[in-house]
């Protein structure tokens, strides 16, 4: 089952989502998932006068950064698990991205944050933020409300995927063997 979340870093919902549905979701059947983070939600990108790529954030300048860090660590962080903690954990406190990043990458044993450091301040944390936004622009229907998760790429029963995920990936993986007894409750 292919997950893909598209959210923002200083949303509130998105927050509630990855916390509450999406991390204890990944915990429960991760070996049915493939989980697709996409932090860029309801920003645009545009580009200034010497060609440079900008972003204009729902939630102002600072989640446009916390957006970059967030890219550059779903890039970054091959484990699954790993990846969606670091992402989980810096969502809860994103006023401070770089902090955040620093804060979550220890607590979850990251030692070369580096990488990503260099990753959200350069090019290359641009261009992931861009093709984000062209994923999430992609989307059909639109996406009107952040966090707009698909299953298998399709948006299905938003509200139900919002507050059950579990059902919906249960449902969506018609009941494989392997998590018989975790979709049955």
């Amino acid at each position: 089952v292919i997950l893909s979340v598209f959210y923002e870093a200083l949303c509130p919902d998105s927050k509630y989502f990855l916390t509450k549905q999406m991390l204890p979701t990944f915990m429960a059947v991760s070996s049915i998932l493939e989980v697709h983070l996409v932090p860029y939600g309801k920003a645009t990108t545009s580009k200034n006068k010497d060609g440079e790529l900008k972003f204009d954030c729902q939630h102002g300048p600072t989640e446009c950064q916390a957006n970059i860090y967030h890219a550059c660590v779903v890039n970054i962080i091959e484990n699954p698990l790993v990846k969606l903690q670091i992402v989980t954990c810096m969502i809860q406190d994103n006023r401070f991205p770089r902090d955040a990043m620093l804060k979550c990458a220890k607590q979850y044993k990251i030692e070369n944050t580096d990488l990503i450091e260099k990753c959200a301040g350069s090019e290359h944390g641009l261009e992931l933020l861009k093709s984000n936004g062209e994923a999430t622009l992609a989307i059909r229907p639109p996406v009107t409300f952040i966090p707009t998760v698909t299953i298998d790429g399709s948006q299905g029963r938003q509200a139900s995927i919002l507050k059950n995920l579990l059902s919906e990936v249960c449902k969506a993986a018609g009941n494989p063997e392997e998590i018989k007894n975790i979709c049955k409750s």
